[in-house]
């Protein structure tokens, strides 16, 4: 019988645990597509990409561009790794209606 340190022990918990697959989905985030967008009869979205090297100042003048002149309104922000923002605009689609 070999006795392990609790070094050894505690490296190969970590281990399996790693190897495991994540039981509880709901506690997992799953990285989203660019190409997911929710899906709304009510609206339209928009996904903006800034990379890592964007400052605070100049994403919030690109956000507020988007807001002034398109009418688009922040839905979500998701900072991925390699600190690249992901921003989802979305705004209401407009429906008219035909007059006879």
């Amino acid at each position: 019988m070999t006795w392990k340190t609790t070094d050894e022990r505690h490296d190969r918990a970590k281990r399996e645990a790693l190897s495991e697959p994540i039981r509880d989905p709901a506690r997992r985030v799953l990285p989203t597509s660019l190409r997911t967008a929710p899906i709304s009869a009510d609206y339209e979205y928009r996904i903006l990409l800034m990379p890592r090297g964007t400052t605070r100042s100049d994403a919030r003048r690109r956000l507020t561009e988007h807001a002034e002149y398109g009418r688009w309104e922040l839905d979500r922000l998701q900072i991925a790794f390699g600190s690249v923002r992901r921003v989802w605009l979305r705004r209401r689609i407009m429906r008219v209606e035909r007059t006879t």
